[in-house]
């Protein structure tokens, strides 16, 4: 059931949300193969409630995730007292699915799309900063020759047409240079806030494993103790039946 998404170009800087499909695409890319790989024969309920748990940006919502795969695992599944529980297997599915997020979000990133992405931005990045600086030597440029020409007028009290047309030209020159460099970096920081979210949604699969993590460590303990319990109880329970044996005797 694997999907080749469709990808857009690279995005120019600026253009945050195509780079974000792109970069979704891989992340949906990675894991419909994945699950098709990791959960076979099991991967169409899997697939299915992946497709259902996507919301406006095309990147499921781990969570509900995890909890339809739960549902449709348990409800759907036979099962007996140990390695075939059905609720057992179900949230170690859940676990399961959360690492392969996390694995696709890096692979979305570092692999051979993801750094091409990284180097097309970084030569946008640069390409833009080298655009700014020579808006800005335009800017001063202009700003020095409107400052010799009202230097010039002295104590005129008539400006003559041909000055005054020229005065007008630069003030709208000094105006354009000054948007033109705001354009640029509205750009930057429209990629700022972009990888800001970017960053955000990785940690919070990172987040969702250690607390995975930690719930496994919980079960962990918890069944030690119980085992610990057991032990004791089995050996009260010898050493009881020691005792009577000897006094039997």
């Amino acid at each position: 059931m694997t999907l080749l998404m469709a990808l857009p170009a690279l995005a120019d800087l600026g253009q945050v949300w195509t780079d974000f499909q792109s970069y979704s695409g891989d992340l949906q890319n990675y894991l419909r193969n994945n699950f098709n790989k990791t959960f076979n024969p099991l991967s169409t309920p899997v697939q299915i409630n992946f497709v259902n748990a996507q919301g406006d940006i095309v990147v499921p919502n781990p969570i509900s995730l995890n909890e339809n795969v739960y549902n449709a695992l348990t409800l759907y599944s036979r099962s007996d007292r140990f390695e075939n529980n059905s609720a057992v297997f179900s949230s170690m599915t859940g676990d399961e699915i959360d690492r392969l997020m996390t694995l696709g979000s890096v692979t979305a990133n570092l692999g051979v799309k993801g750094q091409l992405r990284v180097k097309d931005k970084l030569k946008n990045t640069e390409n833009s900063l080298k655009v700014i600086t020579n808006f800005a030597k335009q800017f001063d440029d202009l700003f020095i020759q409107l400052q010799q020409s009202v230097v010039g007028l002295g104590n005129a009290t008539a400006i003559p047409p041909a000055l005054m047309a020229q005065l007008t030209a630069n003030q709208a020159n000094l105006q354009l240079q000054s948007i033109k460099i705001q354009t640029e970096q509205a750009k930057m920081a429209a990629e700022t806030l972009a990888q800001g979210l970017q960053n955000n949604q990785s940690l919070q699969y990172q987040n969702l494993n250690l607390a995975n993590i930690s719930q496994q460590m919980a079960i962990a303990n918890r069944s030690q103790r119980v085992e610990t319990a057991a032990e004791a109880a089995r050996l009260l329970r010898a050493t009881s039946q020691m005792d009577l044996l000897g006094r039997s005797q």
